[in-house]
């Protein structure tokens, strides 16, 4: 008996970490990405705006891009080892503040799971 209890438990635990497996829409998440394109580029090669370039962000390590000027908060956890992982992707759109307490980006989060889901389908593609 104790053993399914942990077997449940464990799983409840796993499946409130991770968002909830989606079908992934890039198309959708560029859409999505046209609130972000008052800050951010996303071209190749691309200037940084008032945020950092995005091309190629899934996967970098955080404030990694040359010659943008990141919070001090931001270059600290990218010290610490942070990156741009699909998770750490959801959970820094959700909500910034909520990874990067004293980070400079002036964005509320994208509540919605399925744009945040296809935002990140769609920057995934951008490499």
């Amino acid at each position: 008996m104790s053993h399914r209890l942990l077997l449940a438990a464990a799983a409840a635990l796993t499946l409130g970490a991770i968002p909830a497996a989606q079908a992934q829409d890039a198309a959708a998440g560029q859409r999505v990405f046209n609130q972000c394109r008052a800050c951010h580029t996303i071209d190749a090669g691309g200037r940084n705006g008032v945020g950092p370039n995005l091309h190629g962000v899934v996967g970098r390590r955080a404030a990694s891009i040359e010659g943008f000027r990141y919070s001090a908060n931001m270059r600290q956890l990218a010290e610490g080892g942070l990156t741009w992982t699909d998770e750490n992707l959801h959970r820094y759109l959700t909500n910034p503040k909520d990874l990067v307490p004293q980070g400079s980006m002036a964005f509320a989060g994208i509540r919605n799971d399925q744009q945040r889901a296809d935002l990140i389908a769609y920057l995934t593609a951008q490499r």
